[in-house]
């Protein structure tokens, strides 16, 4: 499984940045992306930029993946997930729209 982890641009060199997680450095490509300003947030695959997201995204996927080790780590989940605790269950977009659009089967 391939797990997205939110990093920030620190230096732009044409399609690849220098990028941290707070712990780490890396070196990602932004061919996905195009050139962004330092200080960008983006969601990475495999050193790879995949999409442009907002410092709370970053900050709600950091606790997640946080809680998430701290899990598997024999820890507590603590409020990783406040985020989702704090509203409750919604369908994604298309199947809302099918929703309100009177469809309920396939």
């Amino acid at each position: 499984m391939c797990v997205g982890v939110p990093m920030q641009v620190l230096a732009v060199d044409g399609i690849t940045a220098t990028c941290s997680d707070g712990k780490t450095r890396e070196t990602v490509d932004l061919s996905l992306v195009g050139e962004v300003p330092v200080g960008t947030w983006i969601l990475t695959f495999l050193g790879a930029a995949r999409e442009v997201i907002s410092a709370d995204e970053a900050a709600k996927i950091t606790a997640a993946l946080d809680g998430l080790r701290s899990l598997m780590n024999g820890g507590e989940l603590g409020d990783a997930f406040a985020d989702l605790e704090a509203r409750g269950p919604q369908l994604p977009p298309h199947l809302a729209a099918a929703l309100a659009d009177g469809k309920t089967t396939a």
